[in-house]
């Protein structure tokens, strides 16, 4: 049997002859088509049989495509096989496929190759699916490429590609995909490399991200809500979030989940809580357990803990490990500590990091130490920063200073401020001054007071001592430690604002020296309490200075009692005077209590003359 070349037919190929659209436009075409057919013409034979299988009409279809194939029109071969494999008839099917295909139909080809992939025959289906995609058909590009990925083939690519250049929306979005996944692989398996190297990866990177993206804007143009859904992600990170918005809407209408959460999120963050919420509860409903959660943590922000708790429920049951741990939290919040513990421990079970360090704190604050440590281990193995610094805490209190250090320094090289101090501070002590440095500053330009002041001192040690000031000359720029000093004191940090008013005092700035040493006193410095009053008394203001020196005093201050006894014995208070002595000599330190019990000697017999 001798075949024709195709003809047009929409189950081949997808490219029918251009009709009109009203009835009875197409009621004509058929019955011309019928009329010639009748006849015996197999061109007619097949379109009408074509027309007939798409409406439905598989009765009437069947004896025209039977026709038109006895003579050899091969189009009407490939959808006597479609019309087959409706029925049920799959083999038969098959016959008239490998009829098509061996005549050159790549529909028949594509057909084919599936119909040798549902069988389990992988080199059949491959040999079939090549040859449709040889002839540039789209759908056996995109079939031959399923098949080859699954295979872990790299050819997959070359026919995803095919199949997306010739507008496959599918195939467009896994070729995206693709590129997505190659380069977070990449980027997760490159070393440190050179500068030249990391520029060339940098770039690379950026040329798939592009890639990556028009792919994705393809698919999603032509309607795939996954692909609409990664490319308003790709969107958002970069900032443009009313495109990026356009692109969830689009894909949550089309039903995709993420979407509607996603959308919520960037209304929130535009300040639409109640839309937000809208599309939360659309996703939630959906299964979403990111849509649930974020619905239980704004009806717990509302202080509606029973409809919190009842939607970090669903996003338990949608598998959302967050839930749990949600729902723990309020649970703390209520101080219903046994049930906290309880969904600590199931979304710790499940492998919620954050969950078993929580759980761990619970346990550490209860007195099970024993049972905290591997809860802490646990979560600080698997990336959880403040488990790490915990640990730190927990093996200091037991006096193991090397572990302790070993879990600070993890937590520190993780960018945890505190656990910077901590490795900075060790770092002290062992004298190791250059690198405890790099700690200091690390966890100072992160916010911790302690540190810039411990920082301060390090720079202020290695400072020569100020030198009398030169008539006329300059005052000098405030040096780093000085600033450093500055931004702890600024922080309440009550050392650093005495030792800045020192620095002030030493300028000749006493407005300034008060004001910090005011502000350390108010806050419970007794150093300070103690400088405010000496400069007081400089002032001649003995009475408002004896009230700071009274409070430096009772907070432990031997040189405030001192000042204290001295200024009750000038105003002839001598009882007073022996005891704020007696306080000086228990207080100290030495030569201050040597002074003191000097005065209290003069006093005594001073009274007793």
């Amino acid at each position: 049997m001798v075949f024709m070349g195709d003809r047009a037919t929409l189950l081949e190929t997808g490219r029918f002859a251009r009709m009109r659209s009203d009835d009875a436009a197409d009621a004509e075409t058929e019955a011309r088509h019928r009329r010639a057919a009748d006849s015996g013409d197999a061109a007619s034979m097949s379109v009408l049989g074509s027309m007939l299988l798409r409406r439905g009409d598989l009765d009437s279809a069947e004896p025209y495509l039977r026709g038109a194939t006895a003579e050899g029109d091969r189009a009407a071969a490939n959808n006597l096989g479609v019309l087959l494999h409706q029925r049920g008839y799959a083999d038969e099917a098959a016959g008239w496929w490998r009829i098509a295909a061996v005549a050159g139909s790549a529909a028949a080809a594509h057909a084919l190759g599936r119909h040798y992939r549902e069988r389990g025959d992988e080199p059949a289906a491959e040999y079939w699916l090549r040859q449709s995609a040889e002839q540039g058909h789209a759908l056996g590009a995109y079939a031959l490429a399923d098949l080859l990925e699954h295979r872990s083939d790299v050819g997959a690519e070359r026919w995803l590609r095919a199949a997306a250049e010739q507008g496959h929306r599918e195939a467009a979005y896994r070729l995206a995909r693709l590129i997505d996944q190659r380069a977070e692989r990449d980027s997760g398996e490159s070393d440190i490399a050179v500068e030249a190297e990391q520029a060339a990866e940098a770039k690379g990177a950026e040329a798939n991200g592009v890639e990556a993206e028009q792919w994705y804007r393809q698919a999603a143009a032509r309607g795939h809500r996954r692909a609409a859904l990664h490319l308003g992600a790709i969107l958002e990170k970069r900032g443009e979030l009313k495109e990026a918005g356009r692109w969830y809407l689009t894909s949550a209408k089309d039903g995709e989940a993420k979407a509607a959460c996603a959308l919520g999120f960037l209304l929130r963050d535009a300040g639409d809580e109640e839309s937000a919420a809208v599309w939360w509860l659309r996703a939630a409903q959906d299964g979403d357990g990111n849509a649930a959660n974020a619905l239980g943590a704004l009806h717990a922000a509302r202080g509606e803990p029973q409809t919190a708790e009842r939607w970090y429920r669903a996003a338990m049951d949608a598998g959302d490990d967050n839930g749990a741990y949600n729902l723990a939290l309020l649970c703390a919040a209520q101080e219903r500590t046994a049930q906290a513990e309880q969904w600590y421990r199931r979304a710790a079970y499940a492998g919620h990091r954050e969950a078993a360090n929580a759980l761990a704190v619970l346990l550490l604050q209860a007195g099970d130490a024993t049972g905290a440590e591997p809860w802490f281990s646990k979560a600080a193995e698997a990336g959880s920063v403040d488990a790490a610094f915990n640990l730190g805490i927990l093996f200091a209190s037991r006096d193991d200073d090397r572990a302790a250090l070993k879990w600070y320094e993890r937590a520190a090289a993780a960018g945890h401020t505190e656990a910077a101090l901590q490795v900075g501070m060790a770092l002290l002590r062992d004298g190791e001054e250059a690198a405890a440095e790099r700690h200091l500053r690390c966890a100072a330009g992160g916010g911790s007071a302690e540190a810039a002041f411990r920082l301060a001192t390090v720079l202020d040690a290695r400072q020569p001592p100020p030198g009398a000031p030169v008539l006329g000359e300059p005052v000098a720029e405030k040096t780093e430690c000085e600033e450093w000093y500055e931004r702890a004191a600024g922080q309440g940090h009550r050392r650093a604002q005495v030792r800045v008013g020192m620095l002030a005092a030493a300028r000749g700035d006493q407005e300034g020296a008060a004001r910090w040493y005011r502000e350390a006193a108010e806050a419970g410095s007794r150093n300070g309490a103690f400088n405010l009053g000496l400069l007081l008394a400089r002032e001649g203001r003995e009475r408002e200075a004896a009230l700071w020196w009274t409070r430096a005093a009772h907070a432990g201050h031997g040189r405030a009692a001192l000042r204290l006894a001295l200024l009750a014995a000038r105003c002839g208070e001598l009882a007073e005077g022996q005891r704020w002595c007696a306080r000086a000599v228990e207080l100290g330190p030495a030569e201050v209590a040597e002074r003191a019990a000097r005065l209290r000697e003069a006093l005594h017999q001073e009274l007793t003359a």
